[in-house]
């Protein structure tokens, strides 16, 4: 899967509208989700997403059409380029612009605490508070590091793992983050590299992948 992410550059988690173009649609099945006899679950791919970005150093987040994906390094700044043309910053004094603020200053922060230091730890914000976090990074300003899991009496770990985030900037560096191109140009490259290994995806597919 690695390997795939590097090949690839861009590589959704889930179903994204184009067939067969997911790490769930391509891994084996025997890794996919199984629910086990007494309640539990199993799921090799989903504990695969903090290592695969951890070894090869990408970036994972919220950025095809609000569902999870892996893009390379490579193909990073392309993609931030094009990405924030299409989101302008937010405002310092909005929620987007504080939650910025306080990655910015503190390095990378589990989604509980993050909505806390932003003064938006109360139970009926958590919903709106995820809302604003994914079109963080739909907009390339947030990325997933990692997942921190919770652990049992016997220190295994277990659950869905919380997200720990940080921005781009923080976690890939500040120059991975600039392009010397412009955004459309960013946007015609990606789409050229796309073409190359998904040729019968149409345009507005492309688009939407892209968007």
């Amino acid at each position: 899967m690695m390997d795939l992410v590097e090949e690839l550059g861009f590589l959704p988690f889930f179903d994204c509208g184009i067939d067969g173009f997911s790490a769930d649609e391509l891994v084996d099945p025997e890794c996919r989700y199984r629910p086990l006899p007494d309640g539990g679950w199993d799921w090799p791919l989903w504990d695969w997403k903090g290592p695969i970005v951890k070894e090869t150093h990408c970036a994972y987040g919220k950025f095809f059409n609000g569902k999870a994906g892996f893009i390379s390094r490579e193909w990073w700044p392309d993609f931030c380029n094009w990405r924030r043309s299409l989101h302008p910053a937010p405002a310092e004094d909005s929620i987007e612009g504080i939650i910025l603020d306080v990655l910015h200053l503190n390095g990378s922060m589990i989604t509980r605490d993050l909505r806390n230091a932003c003064g938006l730890g109360g139970p009926k914000l958590r919903g709106k508070f995820d809302g604003y976090t994914t079109r963080l990074e739909m907009a390339a300003r947030v990325v997933i590091e990692d997942f921190v899991y919770a652990h049992d009496k016997h220190n295994r770990p277990y659950g869905w793992g919380l997200a720990l985030l940080n921005t781009p900037e923080n976690l890939l560096g500040r120059e991975l983050c600039q392009c010397d191109r412009t955004p459309e140009q960013s946007y015609r490259r990606m789409v050229q590299h796309l073409r190359t290994f998904l040729p019968d995806a149409s345009d507005r597919q492309l688009e939407r992948l892209l968007s």
